[in-house]
């Protein structure tokens, strides 16, 4: 069996590896892109999409914003709600006043099984050759670059390649075959997430509730409103902390909503759609080496989500726009190996600095760090001063700056 060359191919068609076809699709650059799954495919994930979504969505195309503003599955959140361990509860939300440029909400929710499959619907069939159900069973560095073994529809393949885009997420093959898989602890989280129907005392401005219980360190319940009355309901804690105390995840996240003083009573009438399912989350305080000599990460598979939010999608799909211009770079200049890719490693993580910076403090002093800042800084009204005389500033940079990188 001869092998298909292509210049370049993207594993995984998540928000990263989506974002970097369409974006190379743009500049005219044929590529190939593979997904084990078949779209449209549920991904275990909070189904929030901020404003670095919008961001990048509107680089690709400002029409695309509007399409997902006026979808019945997508839903407006004009800000989030805290539950802090000391008992108080304190909103972030803004009211569009009279005269604002940006009378527009600060996040979408939608469920993953329709966000990806709108990203995939975008793709540029001129440039992108996407082959989903297509599982790369083994991927072995040559001297000229990558050969790739695929298991698709129609049979097996072969696929060699100067540069590989690893987008597969937390259990890249691109990070086996680099011999990078290892989880670091102190830089991974464990999340669950169960589809709830019926959840009482939903906020009428949708917004994201995100409850810190009591006596459990460094981890987070939260009820993220989605379309058609349904909530994506879920519980996340640091890996390390898990270990340390061996918790069940699945005992916690049953006790907060079974018996939790706050939490139970809005689920006494509600009814769970599907069973509690685990993920892993690949924290960016790992700073993940990310290029090398013929490939990129980009990602979950670069350990891009911020470790103070759990946010991924965003962050993920900054990273695609900016693998899609060093992969322009090495094409233009036919190089592929790491000096080219110098600065991506930089480009990728330097918009997460401060939240690894904190981040990284509070697991050094105390986990418990977290919650007493918490505490403090939630229900200040300096800080909702600050959030209010900040937003028309996000919301400006989401819909106008340009993702500037440096050297380009």
């Amino acid at each position: 069996m001869a092998a298909e060359r292509v210049p370049v191919c993207i594993i995984g068609a998540g928000p990263a590896g989506a974002t970097t076809a369409l974006f190379l699709a743009q500049k005219g650059i044929p590529h190939l892109l593979l997904d084990a799954a078949e779209f449209p495919r549920d991904k275990i994930c909070g189904d929030g999409l901020d404003l670095k979504v919008i961001r990048v969505l509107r680089h690709a195309n400002p029409d695309w914003v509007d399409e997902l503003m006026n979808h019945p599955d997508y839903t407006a959140s004009w800000g989030t709600r805290f539950f802090t361990q000391n008992g108080k509860v304190s909103d972030f939300i803004y009211t569009p006043r009279v005269g604002d440029p940006y009378p527009l909400p600060l996040f979408l929710t939608a469920k993953r099984l329709h966000f990806d499959h709108f990203l995939v619907q975008k793709l540029d069939a001129r440039c992108t050759d996407f082959r989903p159900a297509s599982k790369v069973t083994q991927l072995d560095k040559t001297p000229g670059g990558w050969r790739i073994q695929v298991q698709g529809k129609q049979g097996p393949t072969e696929i060699e390649t100067p540069l590989v885009i690893g987008a597969d997420g937390d259990h890249s093959v691109v990070l086996r075959a680099l011999g990078e898989r290892a989880i670091h602890r102190g830089h991974y989280a464990g999340a669950l997430r169960q589809y709830w129907d019926g959840v009482a005392d939903l906020h009428p401005k949708n917004l994201i509730e995100v409850y810190f219980p009591k006596n459990l360190p460094m981890s987070y319940f939260y009820i993220f409103p989605l379309a058609h009355g349904l909530a994506n309901v879920g519980y996340g804690m640091v890996s390390s902390i898990i270990s340390k105390n061996q918790y069940k995840l699945q005992d916690l996240m049953a006790g907060i909503i079974e018996k939790d003083p706050v939490m139970a009573p809005r689920f006494k009438n509600a009814t769970p759609l599907e069973k509690r399912t685990g993920w892993g989350i690949p924290l960016a305080s790992l700073r993940r080496k990310s290029s090398g000599d013929g490939y990129l990460l980009a990602g979950d598979a670069a350990s891009l989500v911020c470790p103070t939010s759990g946010e991924g999608i965003g962050t993920a799909m900054v990273s695609g726009y900016i693998a899609a211009q060093f992969t322009e770079r090495a094409l233009l200049a036919k190089r592929y190996d790491a000096n080219v890719f110098v600065g991506y490693d930089k480009e990728i993580y330097r918009r997460l600095e401060s939240e690894i910076r904190l981040y990284n403090w509070m697991m050094r002093i105390s986990p418990k760090v977290y919650d007493a800042g918490l505490n403090f800084l939630a229900p200040n009204a300096l800080f909702k001063w600050s959030f209010q005389k900040r937003v028309q500033g996000w919301l400006r940079t989401a819909y106008e700056t340009p993702i500037r990188l440096e050297g380009f």
